[in-house]
């Protein structure tokens, strides 16, 4: 059961008028499945396969350079730039933009370290991830670009995922 179980303790308690019935919920709450302390690391599926191809096509489409972290960081300060400046109606939609630089880097570090493509579920949830195949070391791109680009922080694309190359090549 989940620390924060949003189901009723006492089962038997009688509902509150208007309450759905206990016929009426599904018995397992997904709060309560245990998700795994250390990540569970497998093979991407067909969704997970997918999505990586229509974001690499998006990262060729507008001509990011995985292989350049100068480059690649750049691009980023300039979308989030150009992002922030537009009035909210001709904002483009900030998932895909966020998405498109999660695939560039998550691509940079598949290239350049022993890190794959996976899907990874560990306490927060399942997510696209590159993960090392011999132990956990797991990042997951997605939440690396979404927590920049939410607090608008420029400038940390070639030192941040830079370190994680270099400590790959330790390995």
């Amino acid at each position: 059961m989940a620390w924060f179980s949003r189901k009723d303790k006492q089962d038997d308690a009688p509902a509150e008028r208007g309450a759905p019935s206990r016929s009426m919920v599904t018995e397992a709450d997904p709060e309560d499945v245990e998700l795994p302390f250390r990540p569970a690391i497998e093979r991407l599926g067909p969704e997970e396969q997918q999505r990586l191809a229509t974001g690499r096509a998006a990262v060729e489409k507008a001509g990011l350079d995985v292989t350049d972290l100068g480059a690649l960081g750049a691009a980023f300060d300039e979308a989030l730039a150009t992002w922030q400046s537009a009035s909210k109606g001709e904002r483009d939609d900030e998932r895909q933009i966020v998405e498109r630089f999660a695939i560039a880097i998550g691509e940079h570090l598949h290239r350049k370290t022993d890190l794959s493509w996976s899907r990874v579920t560990d306490a927060f949830g399942t997510d696209l991830a590159v993960a090392g195949g011999k132990d956990d070391f797991v990042v997951v791109p997605g939440n690396l670009v979404a927590a920049r680009w939410m607090n608008a922080e420029t400038g940390w694309v070639p030192g941040v995922v830079g370190h994680l190359v270099r400590v790959r090549a330790d390995r």
